[in-house]
């Protein structure tokens, strides 16, 4: 995993620089004025995808590398594709936008907690020399940091930003497929092998965890646009930072490829998911 090892972490830092460069302080204290809807998916992103993770794992008899791998996907934050296709769907793309933001911030925090002891639940023997506060620490300097550098040079450049905003998201993407385009490389051998074991679990724990998050939030939110926004933001996470979290932590390919097989398995029922929605309506 040489090549992902050391491409994943520039790529990430740069995808979490496009993110800032989108965000304002306004994405942050938006919460305040409609924090049912922001509670709502935040609940069902960090509580109720992980549970659904474990519960798909555990009644699939996964390996445990590949069942620690769906938890690394299922803990990792929304990215900026959640907040394209919300947009696209016409869901309420500012509480995309602050639920991305939060939760990518907090994921410094929460990715590790969820990893760690769900792989010790698993049965995997994590290394002495990975603690939570290491993980937290690494994270932060790829997410966190990244982040608030680019919601300062927002601030001291608006006017440029925002007319270049669709060009950095495009950008993003480009960095989320050159992460996975090294996976492919590195194991062109056995990929296929591994899309064969990890798919059918990606896929149920993609569709069964948007499905779950919009009628949650059918029930509990405030509109149609705010229900969209919280079954994508919980069905479309944040790939390549699930990839760095992974390469991180174990030395052995396996925990990455679930990671991988839901990268593609969420693009395509994403669209279907919009797709749905929009006849419906």
């Amino acid at each position: 995993m040489e090549i992902v090892t050391k491409i994943a972490p520039i790529c990430l830092a740069l995808i979490m620089l496009g993110l800032g460069l989108g965000l304002s302080v306004k994405d942050f204290t938006r919460v305040l004025k409609t924090p049912k809807d922001f509670f709502v998916g935040f609940f069902s992103q960090l509580v109720i995808l992980p549970i659904v993770a474990l519960g798909v794992a555990l009644a699939l008899d996964l390996s445990a590398p590949l069942a620690v791998g769906l938890m690394i996907i299922a803990a990792a934050p929304g990215g900026v594709t959640s907040n394209v296709l919300t947009k696209f769907a016409n869901g309420d793309v500012a509480l995309s936008i602050s639920l991305t933001a939060v939760v990518s911030l907090i994921s410094i925090i929460s990715v590790p907690f969820v990893v760690i002891n769900s792989a010790e639940f698993l049965g995997v023997v994590v290394s002495k020399n990975i603690s939570m506060t290491g993980i937290a620490l690494k994270m932060a300097l790829v997410v966190t940091v990244p982040v608030i550098i680019g919601m300062i040079i927002r601030g001291f450049a608006e006017n440029f930003i925002s007319s270049k905003i669709n060009i950095i998201n495009k950008l993003t993407g480009w960095l989320f497929i050159i992460v996975f385009a090294a996976i492919w490389i590195e194991e062109k051998n056995n990929i296929l092998n591994y899309l064969a074991q990890a798919g059918l679990a990606v896929l149920i724990l993609n569709v069964v965890m948007m499905l779950i998050a919009y009628f949650i939030a059918k029930k509990f939110v405030s509109g149609i646009a705010q229900q969209k926004c919280i079954a994508l933001e919980c069905g479309l996470q944040n790939g390549t930072l699930a990839v760095f979290v992974a390469t991180l932590m174990f030395d052995d390919i396996t925990y990455v490829i679930p990671t991988a097989a839901y990268a593609l398995t969420m693009y395509i029922t994403g669209f279907i998911f919009i797709y749905i929605l929009k006849k419906s309506n």
